[in-house]
């Protein structure tokens, strides 16, 4: 594996990207915008990240012929979801260097390892047990009781592989449902509010946090983020000091977003630990037209060895995602004061597929 070097990569250098998704896109696109070029890899000709970039590979993160010519290509490579393949991530990582550390992947691709890497930190998370077999859950339920929420430990996001349990619920029925797969069951949080955290940590160890980001999920896919959070100055701090440790604890390098839970207890509130994404996350887009650095020129910066910017927001910010066919009525958004248009170049709207987000800012 390649030793890190924390000299800054100079203006024209390649930075390698797998995965051609909307994050891709908008990685390549902060990039450029910066004077450095990216040079994107994905199994899926129809990426949408290749229509931003001069320089693109479509092969199987499987294929090491292909690997290695993507390598010779890139001073460093990083990606946009956690789903990589580990063995596509290691068999760079012995030619070019990988950020954040592939290591990082082992981690947060297991949601029963992602939560025993959050307790050995002594951070907060709803109660969890593995699950590996129908007696294990009746175990598990009855030790953590209903309702509870079992999900799949590997390849979950958008609510896929998640199944909720309610009081009276069938356990058998769900374990049926994840088809044998290894899980967990958490327990459920009634919570007040949903909330992430986007951290920057650069080759240096520096650290820059953007603002607590309120997040409203419908039909388990992420709709509406709004910043500043409502939530009081201390609970904000503390969501902050969780995500800022969780990247130190990794010796992180790039973005990080850490999702939590905002629980009332008592007359005060605290937070808990929901799940890391290791990578620019759905929650940060309103960074790109709501801040003075976005999300996506941040990661750039930490993986090219460039100093991170003190975020500073320009104003109350609401992101909303466009789903499905609410992508073909983008011309609404076209004449409303202080909204951004995205569209990601998918083509035709798939139902339950992220098309596109506004931002929508309002200077205070």
């Amino acid at each position: 594996m390649f030793k890190r070097d924390n000299a800054p990569l100079p203006p024209g250098s390649t930075i390698g990207i797998l995965g051609g998704g909307q994050l891709a896109r908008m990685l390549a696109q902060a990039a450029s915008r910066i004077g450095l070029n990216c040079h994107v890899y994905a199994p899926e000709a129809d990426s949408c990240a290749f229509d931003v970039v001069k320089r693109g590979t479509v092969a199987a993160y499987a294929d090491q012929e292909a690997l290695a010519r993507f390598a010779k290509d890139c001073a460093v490579v990083t990606y946009e979801f956690e789903n990589v393949p580990a063995q596509t991530a290691s068999f760079l990582s012995q030619r070019v260097p990988v950020l954040p550390d592939p290591r990082v992947l082992a981690t947060t691709q297991d949601r029963l390892i992602e939560k025993e890497f959050i307790d050995n930190l002594e951070i907060a998370t709803a109660p969890y047990a593995a699950v590996s077999d129908a007696p294990q859950l009746f175990e598990a339920v009855r030790k953590i009781g209903l309702p509870a929420i079992l999900k799949t430990r590997r390849f979950g996001y958008d609510g896929k592989g998640q199944f909720k349990i309610d009081a009276g619920g069938d356990p058998a029925a769900a374990w049926r449902a994840v088809n044998g797969a290894a899980c967990i069951l958490e327990g459920f949080v009634p919570f007040e509010r949903e909330v992430s955290v986007v951290v920057a940590r650069g080759r240096d160890g520096s650290l820059q946090s953007f603002e607590v980001t309120e997040n409203e999920h419908r039909d388990h896919i992420l709709k509406v983020s709004r910043v500043p959070a409502a939530v009081p100055p201390a609970v904000a701090a503390e969501a902050v000091r969780i995500a800022e440790s969780i990247a130190t604890a990794f010796d992180y390098v790039g973005v990080l977003a850490v999702e939590m839970f905002v629980l009332r207890d008592g007359t005060a509130q605290r937070v808990l630990v929901n799940e890391i994404a290791p990578r620019v996350h759905n929650s940060g887009h309103w960074t790109i037209d709501g801040c003075s650095v976005s999300q996506f020129e941040q990661h750039i910066r930490a993986v090219a060895g460039w100093p991170l910017a003190e975020p500073v927001r320009l104003g109350r910010v609401e992101m909303i995602n466009l789903i499905g066919a609410e992508a073909a009525d983008y011309g609404r958004w076209l004449t409303v004061p202080g909204a951004s248009l995205h569209l990601y170049g998918k083509g035709d709207p798939v139902p339950g597929r992220k098309m596109g987000h506004v931002t929508r800012v309002q200077i205070d």
